[in-house]
C-alpha cells in the first residue's frame, strides 16, 4: 500500500463525520464523460456552444435544439457505480460518513446505496411538467425524440417537461445548499474528489468547513491543492478500492 493511501486510511480511521464533495471525476470512470476535460463535451463541437445550449434563456428560445442536445449529450444509459460511489455508500453505512455534496446529476451516488446526498445541480433522474408539477422518468424524456414535435410534453395537461437539473442561469436550490453548508460545517474531515474546484457557486461550498482535515483527491492540480492536509492526483476510483471500512 503506498503511502497515500495509507495516510488516507489513517484520516479515514480517525474520523466520525466525513463529508464527500464530488465532481465530473467521480463519474468518468463509470464510462460519463466529464465537461472539460480534453474528451469532454465542452471540446466537441455541436450547432452551438454547450453553455449555450444547457442555459435557462436558450431552453426557453430554442427547446427543440436544447432537447436535441440533451438526450444525445446528457443521458446516458447502463452505466454503473465505480468504486468510489460504492466506497462512499459503506462509510455511510459504517456511520463515519455524515453526506455526500455532488456537482453531478447521474444518480450514480444512489445506486450504490449511498443516502444521504446533495444534488446541487439536480438530476437527469427527475423530470417535471412546467404546468402542473407531474413528474416523469428519465426513460420519458429519451423517449420525447419521437413525439409529434420532438418535446417531451405532459400526458396529463400538455406542458414542457423539464429535467430537475440546473442549467446556466438559474439559481442553485435554497434547501440543497442549506443542507449542504450545514454538512459541510459539521465534518471533521472533508474529502474532495473528481472536481476541478472551477464551477460556482458550487465549489465555495468548500471554505464552509471547520474540521481538522480536507484531503483533495484528482488527477490534476486544483486551486485547493495548498489547503488540503492530503493532496492524492490519482483516479478517485483507484484510490478508494484500496480504503477499507
Amino acid at each position: 500500500m503506498s503511502n497515500y493511501i495509507e495516510e488516507l486510511q489513517k484520516i479515514i480511521d480517525g474520523s466520525s463525520k466525513i463529508v464527500f464533495f464530488g465532481g465530473a471525476g467521480v463519474s468518468t470512470e463509470s464510462g460519463i464523460p466529464d465537461f472539460r476535460s480534453q474528451d469532454g463535451l465542452y471540446s466537441q463541437k455541436w450547432k452551438y456552444p454547450p453553455e449555450t445550449i444547457i442555459s435557462r434563456s436558450f431552453f426557453d428560445s430554442d427547446p427543440k435544439e436544447f432537447y436535441r442536445f440533451y438526450r444525445e449529450k446528457l443521458i446516458i444509459k447502463g452505466v454503473q457505480p465505480n468504486a468510489a460511489h460504492y466506497k462512499l455508500a459503506q462509510l455511510e453505512k459504517a456511520g463515519k460518513l455524515l453526506a455526500v455534496v455532488t456537482q453531478n446529476i447521474d444518480g450514480l451516488h444512489q445506486a450504490a446505496g449511498s443516502q444521504k446526498i446533495y444534488e446541487l445541480h439536480g438530476s437527469t433522474l427527475r423530470n417535471f411538467c412546467m404546468d402542473c408539477g407531474a413528474p416523469y422518468d428519465i426513460d420519458f424524456i429519451a423517449a420525447s425524440a419521437g413525439s409529434p414535435d420532438s418535446l417531451p410534453r405532459c400526458t396529463k395537461c400538455g406542458g414542457l417537461v423539464k429535467p430537475d437539473v440546473v442549467l446556466y442561469e438559474e439559481g442553485l436550490d435554497d434547501n440543497v445548499i442549506n443542507g449542504a453548508v450545514q454538512a459541510i460545517a459539521a465534518a471533521d474531515t472533508l474529502i474532495i474528489g473528481g472536481t476541478s474546484l472551477v464551477v460556482y457557486p458550487a465549489a465555495g461550498l468548500i471554505n464552509y468547513f471547520r474540521g481538522n482535515k480536507i484531503v483533495l483527491i484528482n488527477k490534476s492540480e486544483t486551486a485547493a491543492d495548498s489547503k488540503a492536509d492530503l493532496v492524492i492526483h490519482d483516479s478517485i476510483g483507484k484510490v478508494f478500492s484500496q480504503i477499507k471500512v
